[in-house]
C-alpha cells in the first residue's frame, strides 16, 4: 500500500465505502501516539491511545481517501512508532533563512508523515536584543515569529525545539571585535580537514563565555513550550583533546545553569565519542544526538557505547544534500536505515535528521525532500518502511504528481554522484570544481575521473531533465520545484562542461581555452540571476549575499583564468 509512511499493519479486504468522518475515542491501552482504523460499511472507527494517535490516525485516513479518490478502503490499519521522537533540523544559519510561509507549509507537509519535531539550527540567525551587529544582515527569526511558529508547531502535534550553539560554530559572533577576546584562536586555525578558518569556537574558561550564553538562553528559551534545549557542542576543533577536562567543566556548567531548569539538555556526540571516561563524567539530565552522515557511520558502535554507559541518546544521520547540488539518496537512505537500526537494538529514543547547508546552502530545497520523506517513514515504523517505494510514496505524498515524473527525476539525480569512479565522504565529488575550483580536476578529490564518466553523467542528466519536464505536481509550488529542479540539473551540467575541459589540459581551470572559459562564465552569471530568484520565493534575503559569493568565486575564476588558490580555506600551491 502506497503511503507515507507505511503503516505497522495492514489488514485491507479490497473492498471501498463512501468516506466518512470517523467515530473517535481515546484507548489507554494501545502504544503512545499509537491508533487502530477500522472501516467498513458502519463507518470508520478510530481509536487513538492520545491526541497524537489520534492527530495521526487522521493523517493515515486522508491518505487513504487520497489513494481510492475520496473514498475508503474496507479494514483495519494499527499502528504505533518505534521512536518516541521522530525530528528534522533544518539549518538556518548557513545561509538561508526560510521565510514564515516555506516553514509553515513544511511542518504542515511533515507532520503528515508523522514526523513530530522541529529545530532551527542557528548560530546568529535569532534576533537577539542585546547583539545587533551580529545578526543585523541575517534576516533573522524575531521572538514575535517564534512565538507564531511555536503555536502552529503544537496544532500539528509537532514539537519546536529551540537549537543554539553554545560552544564551537561561533564564527559569526566571534568575527566582531566586541566578542572576538572569547575565541580559543583569535587569529584563526587550521582545523582537521586542512582548511584554514577564522576564529569559531568559544573559550570555555573564560567567564565571559558563559556569561554570553546565558543571555542568549535567557531570551531565547521562554519563547518555547519544548522542555528540550539543543546546546550544539560539536566540532570544537580548537579545543585539544589534552583538555577534555575543560570540555566536560563547560558541559556541566550548562547543565547546572538555571535557564536550564526543567529542561532536557541535547547535545551532539562527536566531542565526546570514543571516549569511555568522558562518557562517565557527562552530567545527569544531558542526552547525547549521535551524528554521522555516510553510510558506514558506526552508528552500532556509537549507540552501544552509549547505552552501555547508561547515557540517554538519540541518532542523528542526515538528507546528504549539502556539498553536493543534486543530493547523494541512496547513502542518505542508508545513513537512515542504519541509525533507525541501531537506535531500536540499543534504546535510543530519538531520530533527528539533520538537513545542512555547508558552503552556502546552494542545494534546492527540492533535493531535500526524497531523505525527509525516507526518514520520517523509517523512524515511524522500521519494518514496514526499509524497502519503501520511496518514488510512489514522494509523487503521491509529497509532489502530488501523478505522472510520478518529478520522483524519476529527483531520484534519478540523487544517485548522479555514483556515476564515477571518485567518491568521497560527506560531498559529491562531480561538484568540487564549484566549491574549489582552485583543486585540479583529476587529481586528489577527483582522481580518477574520466571524460568517459562524465559522458554518462550528462546523458543522465539530460533524462532526468526530460523527466522533471512532463511532470505535473499539483502542489501549489509545483511549478517552482519544477524550476529548482531543471536549475540544478543546469548547474551540475555546467560543472561537468568544465571539468571536461579542464580533463582536456593539465586538470588546471587554467588550461581552458579563454573563449571556453569566458562561455562558462556568461552561462554561470545567468544561472546566478536564476539562483538568486529561486532563494527569494522561499527565504528571506539575509545570507544571499553569502551564498552567491560561492558563485561568484567561480565566475571570477572562468573570466581570468586564475582560480584564488586560498578560496574557501583550501589553499593550493600557485605555478
Amino acid at each position: 500500500m502506497n503511503l507515507l509512511p507505511v503503516p505497522r499493519s495492514l489488514d485491507l479486504t479490497g473492498d471501498v465505502v463512501p468516506f466518512r468522518a470517523p467515530r473517535k475515542r481515546l484507548d489507554p491501552s494501545l502504544p503512545p501516539q499509537g491508533y487502530v482504523l477500522r472501516i467498513d460499511d458502519s463507518g470508520v472507527d478510530l481509536a487513538a491511545a492520545d491526541a497524537a494517535g489520534t492527530f495521526y490516525g487522521d493523517a493515515t485516513l486522508a491518505q487513504l481517501a487520497h489513494l481510492h479518490q475520496g473514498a475508503l478502503p474496507v479494514g483495519t490499519v494499527r499502528d504505533h512508532p518505534d521512536l518516541e521522537v521522530r525530528g528534522v533540523m533544518l539549518d538556518v544559519s548557513r545561509d538561508k533563512v526560510p521565510t514564515m510561509p516555506t516553514l509553515r507549509a513544511l511542518i504542515a507537509r511533515l507532520a503528515s508523515w508523522k514526523i513530530n519535531q522541529v529545530q532551527l539550527y542557528t548560530e546568529h540567525t535569532f534576533a537577539y536584543r542585546d547583539h545587533p551587529d551580529v545578526h543585523r544582515a541575517a534576516s533573522p527569526f524575531t521572538a514575535e515569529e517564534i512565538l507564531d511558529l511555536d503555536a502552529f508547531c503544537s496544532e500539528h502535534h509537532v514539537e519546536l525545539v529551540p537549537n543554539q550553539n553554545c560552544l564551537g560554530h561561533m564564527n559569526r559572533w566571534l568575527a566582531h571585535a566586541r566578542y572576538r577576546p572569547l575565541a580559543i584562536a583569535g587569529d584563526g586555525f587550521v582545523d582537521p580537514f586542512g582548511i584554514s578558518r577564522a576564529p569559531m569556537t568559544i573559550e570555555p574558561t573564560d567567564p565571559g563565555s558563559i556569561a554570553l550564553v546565558r543571555n542568549l538562553l535567557a531570551e531565547l528559551l521562554p519563547l518555547f513550550t519544548s522542555r528540550r534545549v539543543h546546546v550544539g557542542l560539536d566540532e570544537a576543533w580548537e579545543l585539544p583533546r589534552a583538555r577534555m577536562d575543560d570540555f566536560i567543566t563547560w558541559v556541566s556548567d550548562l547543565r547546572a545553569l538555571p535557564e536550564l531548569d526543567g529542561r532536557e539538555m541535547l547535545m551532539w556526540g562527536d566531542m565526546v565519542a570514543g571516549d569511555p571516561d568522558a562518557l562517565a563524567a557527562l552530567p545527569p539530565g544531558v542526552t547525547i544526538c549521535e551524528w554521522g552522515y555516510d553510510d558506514w557511520h558506526p552508528f552500532d558502535d556509537r549507540c552501544a557505547a552509549l547505552a552501555s554507559a547508561g547515557i540517554p541518546f538519540w541518532v542523528a544521520p542526515g538528507t546528504s544534500s549539502w556539498l553536493s547540488i543534486l543530493g547523494r539518496l541512496t547513502n542518505a537512505r542508508t545513513n537512515c536505515r542504519n541509525a533507525v537500526e541501531a537506535a531500536v537494538t540499543y534504546g535510543a529514543t530519538g531520530f533527528l535528521i539533520t538537513d545542512w547547508g555547508d558552503q552556502g546552502h546552494l542545494q534546492q530545497p527540492i533535493i531535500s525532500e526524497p531523505a525527509l520523506a525516507y526518514g520520517a517513514a523509517v523512524s515511524w515504523c522500521l519494518a514496514s518502511n526499509a524497502d519503501l517505494d520511496l518514488a510512489a510514496a514522494l509523487s503521491t505524498h509529497v509532489f502530488d504528481d501523478p505522472t510520478g515524473r518529478l520522483a524519476d527525476a529527483v531520484l534519478a539525480l540523487g544517485d548522479a554522484h555514483r556515476l564515477v569512479t571518485p567518491q568521497f565522504p560527506n560531498l559529491a565529488t562531480i561538484v568540487t570544481n564549484l566549491y574549489y575550483p582552485q583543486l585540479s580536476v583529476g587529481r586528489g578529490l577527483t582522481a580518477g575521473l574520466t571524460a568517459e564518466e562524465l559522458d554518462v553523467v550528462d546523458r543522465h542528466l539530460g533524462e532526468a531533465r526530460r523527466a522533471a519536464g512532463s511532470a505535473d505536481s499539483g502542489r501549489p509550488d509545483g511549478d517552482r520545484l519544477v524550476a529548482e529542479t531543471i536549475f540544478s540539473i543546469d548547474l551540475v551540467e555546467l560543472l561537468v562542461r568544465d571539468a571536461r575541459w579542464r580533463l582536456r589540459g593539465d586538470g588546471t581551470l587554467g588550461s581552458i581555452a579563454a573563449s571556453d572559459r569566458l562561455e562558462l562564465a556568461n552561462d554561470l552569471r545567468d544561472l546566478t540571476d536564476r539562483y538568486r530568484a529561486l532563494w527569494l520565493e522561499r527565504n528571506r534575503p539575509g545570507g544571499l549575499v553569502d551564498s552567491v559569493a560561492w558563485l561568484d568565486n567561480l565566475r571570477s575564476a572562468y573570466e581570468t583564468g586564475r582560480p584564488d588558490p586560498t578560496w574557501g580555506g583550501l589553499s593550493v600551491a600557485t605555478p
